[in-house]
């Protein structure tokens, strides 16, 4: 099932994110929904004089603290999947239609818009819990993990 999850982690990793979020708002102006956190990696591969640094260090700060949870814990990154490899392709390109249909991605509705009671963001957080609860329960129970 789950290993390596402890709440104590997950709650630090919580705050580091609304931290992260509220500072990028503060500091330069920008909620990471609008701009998603694919799309501020997305602008770093197409750079534009003066909007490259604030992306750089909004991302580097997101790596770091995931590292800095792997120095006490580093089975928090031991990663098994139950499922075969061309389930996780075909999952991920899911994820990237359902990002651009949605207009943003569960980090962006789910922290950002969620947060500001943005309307569409509580109707697309709502959607993807829906066919996250759908999509475990039918390859768990119906086809038994493919």
């Amino acid at each position: 099932m789950m290993e390596g999850y402890t709440p104590v982690l997950s709650t630090i990793g919580g705050v580091l994110i609304s931290f992260a979020t509220i500072a990028l708002l503060y500091f330069n102006g920008r909620i990471a929904f609008n701009g998603r956190i694919s799309g501020i990696m997305g602008g770093l591969l197409r750079p534009q004089q003066g909007d490259t640094l604030w992306r750089a260090v909004f991302l580097a700060g997101l790596m770091t603290g995931a590292a800095l949870i792997l120095l006490p814990q580093p089975a928090a990154m031991d990663l098994r999947f139950d499922v075969s490899n061309s389930t996780i392709i075909l999952g991920g390109f899911l994820v990237g239609i359902g990002t651009r249909i949605g207009t943003g991605c569960t980090s962006g509705h789910g922290v950002c818009g969620v947060g500001r009671l943005a309307p569409r963001s509580l109707v697309a957080s709502a959607v993807f819990v829906g066919f996250a609860i759908t999509t475990a329960t039918t390859v768990r129970h119906v086809w038994e993990g493919f």
